[in-house]
């Protein structure tokens, strides 16, 4: 007997004042690894009407025009009018940083293994925090990403695309999709539902201009290349109604309020801290990165069909406290088997992920819109040692 679900993920815009507030975090981030890969960063950027406020903890050997940064930000996003709510020529920043806890900084740099009699370089550096992490690939689309965070995703950068363009010119910054997805069996095979809420300028009628615009221009093309059936798909648009006001002046933004839109929609676990703002010695970040690539490695190896990897550590440690590895039965060969090999080929100490995925480099500030995780460029999505695993089980 078949069995049927429904799931639904959602995706915002770049305009969105919490993904503003990750933006700034990350643009932040990557002014001080432009000059100082070694800097220490955990920021935090809240932003309202009129304001941005950023705090946290910087340590570098560099110098950052934090309000500058900021500004810049706000103005790339699209929000360049007061009557936007927020200017990045004329908002307010204020500034509250301080350096790294030396407490915090020592327990970092000279790990636990380090402590007990280690000489591997590797594990000199030890997690930044504890916390565990969740790495996950399923074949659900080409990006091997669940399939409605992906195609939600798709409609939201379609959204701001087309703004940018001038294609809609009357769309503002701010907005959201939501897919809902018919699952048989586990496999995606129907889109049910899309919601798009898109914010506008004034006197634009919602049913007679902005729906049919929106429709056109942004849903049909992104269901048409998905490849699932989209034949009766029920498409909302600005279901409330009119959407002129939006962005930091309707809504307060701050840095990691929307860490399942950063990952995987909810189908699967979210580990626990979000991702920007802080450098790659926070694991929060780098092990959910590593955690990607590996059950991606696995999923395009031909190992299994889904692949989700929990990895789990201790602050001041370099080796994980706890791993483990879940197929979902969709394995080809013995899941335990598939862990431990995993464990030997994957070295998931900080420091070697780092260097693994050579993160110490001003790519963040890309990141922070429309997911981290299903998007080319990204090291982390990269699969090249897929052929060298599968022939260890040759």
């Amino acid at each position: 007997m078949t069995r049927t679900h429904l799931f639904t993920s959602e995706s915002v815009t770049e305009g969105h004042p919490d993904k503003l507030a990750d933006q700034i975090s990350d643009a932040i981030l990557d002014s001080v690894l432009e000059d100082d890969p070694n800097g220490r960063v955990a920021c935090e950027t809240l932003v309202t009407s009129g304001l941005a406020i950023v705090a946290g903890e910087i340590s570098t050997e560099t110098y950052v025009d934090v309000r500058d940064v900021v500004r810049k930000t706000i103005t790339e996003v699209g929000y360049t009018d007061p009557k936007l709510g927020i200017d990045g020529d004329a908002c307010g920043v204020i500034t509250a940083i301080q350096e790294q806890a030396g407490d915090i900084a020592q327990g970092v740099e000279r790990s636990l293994e380090v402590r007990e009699g280690s000489e591997d370089p590797r594990d000199v550096l030890g997690a930044g925090d504890q916390g565990m992490m969740i790495g996950y690939a399923c074949r659900e689309t080409d990006e091997l990403m669940p399939a409605p965070i992906a195609i939600a995703h798709r409609l939201t950068k379609r959204l701001a695309d087309v703004r940018k363009a001038g294609i809609v010119p009357y769309l503002r910054p701010d907005g959201k999709s939501q897919v809902t997805v018919r699952y048989e069996d586990d496999v995606p095979t129907t889109i049910t539902t899309v919601v798009i809420s898109a914010q506008h300028g004034e006197d634009v009628d919602v049913g007679t201009l902005l729906a049919p615009d929106v429709r056109e221009h942004v849903v049909e093309p992104v269901l048409a290349e998905v490849g699932l059936d989209a034949e009766g798909t029920r498409i909302l648009v600005n279901p409330t109604g009119k959407f002129e006001m939006g962005g930091p002046a309707a809504d307060t933004g701050l840095t990691g309020r929307k860490i399942i839109v950063d990952t995987y929609g909810g189908l699967v676990p979210h580990g626990g801290g979000c991702f920007s703002g802080k450098d790659p010695t926070k694991v929060d970040r780098s092990g959910a990165y590593f955690g990607r690539h590996v059950a991606k490695t696995i999923v395009t190896a031909g190992l299994a069909e889904r692949a989700q990897i929990q990895v789990a550590y201790a602050i001041g440690t370099a080796q994980p406290v706890s791993f483990f590895l879940d197929t979902f039965g969709t394995s080809e060969v013995d899941p335990q088997r598939i862990e431990e090999t995993v464990r030997d080929f994957f070295d998931f100490r900080p420091l070697a992920i780092i260097e693994e995925l050579d993160l110490r480099r001003p790519i963040y500030r890309e990141t922070a819109a429309y997911g981290h995780f299903g998007r080319k460029g990204f090291p982390w999505e990269e699969t090249g040692r897929a052929e060298e695993l599968r022939r260890s089980f040759a």
